[in-house]
């Protein structure tokens, strides 16, 4: 029997009216079959739809299944954060003052608004979950990221895997410009999940970084903005190559103008924050 639910489509680590990503949020979904959550995440064709569901653990507010036009992820970013805005203005009241605390397929993952000593900036932010696979990348792989990116080995400055969900590796090229200029071969990638960074020069943007992301193998060619990706790329390179506290740039290439916080905070803990606004308020009947 077809169930109308209440939808919400809020745009996450926007800069501006319609420049982020999208995420669509439906309510209360908790009777809806597995098939049923496909069905609409592929006929939605946003990078991620997800799905608000009761809590089945103590601590949570709520629990999220997140799904892609080609299958379900254990967590990403983007949606973490929509998700919170759409059940935070749908009166959802956390049980901890001061924090969301979110059940998803890696476990509890907690937000809050504002980083680490600037409460007042009102971004939800969400803690990067434990990385599931890091370290450096082995040849064979990074001869596959290469060719998949459509770029000389020589140019990848370094890469690590900084999966904490999706399957990420990431590729750090010499400069915003490189990132920019990248035509990949979407057909190469196989089940790789590549994100891509380079710096801006002082004085050449607002953002720190430009980043980018491909997930082909999951129905989405290129993703618009990315808050899992960012998160992994924040654990790997803030301190040591970036700074602690940036701002990366995503989606240029796409005609958005996503814009991405990041900050270590003093305990290493990689806070990623964004703006969120509900661009679309209705229901669905699935």
């Amino acid at each position: 029997m077809p169930h109308t639910l209440g939808l919400r489509q809020v745009d996450v680590f926007a800069s501006g009216p319609l420049t982020g990503n999208p995420v669509a949020v439906v309510h209360d979904a908790d009777d809806l079959t597995d098939d049923r959550m496909a069905a609409f995440a592929r006929w939605t064709n946003l990078s991620e739809t997800t799905f608000l569901l009761a809590p089945t653990h103590a601590r949570a507010d709520y629990r999220v299944r997140i799904w892609t036009p080609g299958g379900e992820l254990p967590f990403a970013g983007h949606p973490t954060l929509g998700t919170a805005h759409a059940w935070l203005e749908a009166g959802g009241v956390p049980r901890t003052e001061g924090a969301v605390v979110q059940e998803c397929g890696v476990g509890n993952v907690t937000l809050r608004r504002g980083a680490p000593g600037r409460p007042d900036d009102g971004r939800l932010a969400f803690a990067g979950p434990p990385l599931l696979r890091s370290g450096s990348v082995a040849p064979e792989d990074l001869a596959h990221l290469a060719r998949a990116l459509r770029v000389p080995v020589s140019d990848v400055v370094d890469a690590a895997w900084v999966d904490n969900g999706p399957g990420w590796v990431a590729a750090l090229l010499p400069d915003a410009a490189a990132v920019l200029a990248v035509e990949p071969d979407l057909a190469a990638f196989g089940d790789l999940k590549i994100g891509v960074v380079g710096p801006y020069e002082p004085g050449e943007s607002d953002a720190a970084v430009e980043v980018r992301a491909f997930v082909p193998g999951l129905g989405v060619a290129e993703d618009p903005v990315t808050g899992s990706l960012n998160a992994g790329i924040g654990e790997w390179l803030a301190g040591p190559v970036l700074p602690e506290s940036y701002v990366a740039s995503q989606g240029t290439v796409l005609g958005r103008r996503g814009r991405v916080h990041v900050r270590r905070d003093t305990d290493g803990v990689v806070w990623v924050g964004g703006d969120t606004v509900t661009t679309i308020s209705g229901s669905v009947t699935l």
